[in-house]
C-alpha cells in the first residue's frame, strides 16, 4: 500500500487531528481489502493497484462534497447520496468528461462493495446514470418558452378552489384530497390548510431559481436574510456562497420578487419555519437537495408538457438556460455576476447561440 495514498492532500488539509485519524483508520481498511479481496473475495483476488488509486482519489473527492454540503464530518454514504455526486459532476461548470465521471462511478460502487463485506451494509446501488465514455454529453437547458411554461406550471402546480367557493360535498373531496396531501386524517385538515395548498413556496423557489439559477445546494442553503425585497436582490454571503468565492449580489425580476414577498408572509404561519432562518425547506422539514428539485422538476415538466425523457433534466438544466440567455441578451460579464462565477472563462461556454435562434438565423438565409 506505500505506493498507494491512503488520504489526499485536500482531505490532510482539511481535518482536525483527531479527524484525520478516524478517517485515515477507515481509508487503510478500505484499501487493503480492496487490495487484497476486492475483484473476488471468494477467490481472494484483490484490485490493481492503478484501480485501488483511483477509488482513493475519487473517494477522497466524493467526501469533501459531501463534507461541504452536510457541513460535517462523517464517513458515511448512501447510494442516493452516490447518484446526488454524479449529477452534480455531470452538471458542473468544469465539463468534467463521460470517462472521468463513469469512474467515479465505478469507484464508488466498490466502496459499497467494501460496506456491504465489512460493515454488516446491503447496499444494492443500481446508478440511475450511464455513460458513454467516449463521447462528452453537452449539458442541456431549457427554451425561452421551457421557462415560461414552467414558471407558470408552477403556480398551477397542487393549486386547489378556494374555501369558501365550493359546497359541502365537493369539500369534503377535497377534504380527502388534502388529507393524503398533508398526511393528516381528513377531519384534521382546516382552512388554513386550503390556503397553504395554494401556497408561494413552488412558485417562489422556481422564480428565483429562474432568476439566478441557483444551484441545488443553494437552494438548500438559502436564507431569509438573503432575501432583499426594496432592491430586488439576493444577497449571498462568501461564507454561505456553494463555492465560498465572494459575496454575491444577484438581481431578481418583478415576477419573482412578487412571489418571494407573498411566500415570506406566508412562511410566518408555518410551525416548521419557528427556529430557522431556512427560505424553503420540504414537507418533511428537511433542506431541499438535488433529488427533491430534480423530482419537483420533473412534475413541472410533465406539467407544462415538456418532454422530459431523453434528456439530461435536474435543476442544473434551469441554471444552464440562465446562462444561455443572459449571455445573449446582455454579455458574458452579465452572465457571470448573475451565475456567480469566479473566472469568466466558466461562463464563456454559454457564448453561444441557443438553437431556436439558430433556427431563426437559417430560415433568414
Amino acid at each position: 500500500m506505500t505506493r498507494i495514498p491512503t488520504v489526499t492532500g485536500p482531505v490532510e488539509d482539511r481535518l482536525s487531528p483527531r479527524k484525520l485519524t478516524d478517517y485515515k483508520e477507515y481509508k487503510e481498511n478500505l484499501l487493503q481489502w480492496l487490495s487484497r479481496l476486492g475483484k473476488n473475495p471468494k477467490r481472494r483476488e484483490g484490485y490493481a493497484d492503478e484501480t485501488v488509486r483511483n477509488v482513493t482519489y475519487h473517494l477522497d473527492r466524493f467526501y469533501r462534497w459531501k463534507w461541504d454540503r452536510d457541513e460535517r464530518y462523517t464517513i458515511s454514504l448512501t447510494p442516493d447520496e452516490a447518484d446526488e455526486y454524479l449529477e452534480v459532476l455531470i452538471m458542473d461548470e468544469e465539463d468534467y468528461s463521460d470517462s472521468y465521471i463513469h469512474t467515479a462511478q465505478k469507484c464508488l460502487k466498490r466502496v459499497f462493495k467494501f460496506w456491504n463485506a465489512n460493515r454488516g451494509k446491503n447496499f444494492d446501488w443500481e446508478s440511475e446514470y450511464s455513460f458513454s465514455v467516449n463521447q462528452h454529453a453537452p449539458k442541456d437547458f431549457l427554451t425561452r418558452d421551457e421557462r415560461q411554461a414552467i414558471r407558470e406550471a408552477s403556480l398551477e402546480m397542487g393549486s386547489i378552489p378556494s374555501y369558501s367557493s365550493v359546497d359541502a360535498e365537493e369539500k369534503d373531496r377535497w377534504n380527502a384530497y388534502l388529507a393524503q396531501r398533508f398526511e393528516k386524517s381528513k377531519e384534521e385538515i382546516t382552512e388554513e390548510d386550503w390556503r397553504r395548498a395554494n401556497g408561494w413556496k413552488v412558485p417562489s423557489i422556481v422564480g428565483v431559481s429562474l432568476d439566478a439559477g441557483l444551484r441545488p445546494i443553494e437552494v438548500g442553503r438559502a436564507k431569509t436574510y438573503w432575501v432583499d425585497i426594496q432592491n430586488q436582490l439576493l444577497r449571498i454571503p462568501k461564507e454561505e456562497s456553494s463555492k465560498n468565492e465572494g459575496n454575491w449580489t444577484v438581481a431578481l425580476s418583478d415576477r419573482t420578487t412578487s412571489c418571494l414577498e407573498r411566500w415570506l408572509e406566508e412562511r410566518e404561519a408555518y410551525d416548521r419555519y419557528a427556529e430557522t432562518d431556512a427560505l424553503w425547506l420540504t414537507k418533511y422539514g428537511n433542506p431541499y437537495g438535488s433529488h427533491s428539485l430534480r423530482r419537483l422538476l420533473i412534475r413541472l415538466c410533465e406539467s407544462a408538457g415538456i418532454p422530459h425523457e431523453n434528456r439530461q433534466m435536474s435543476w442544473y438544466t434551469i441554471r444552464h438556460s440562465v446562462g444561455t440567455y443572459m449571455t445573449r441578451a446582455e454579455d458574458l460579464a452579465a452572465a457571470q455576476a448573475q451565475l456567480r462565477h469566479n473566472s469568466p472563462r466558466t461562463t464563456m461556454k454559454y457564448d453561444q447561440a441557443p438553437v431556436e435562434e439558430r433556427r431563426d438565423a437559417l430560415d433568414k438565409m
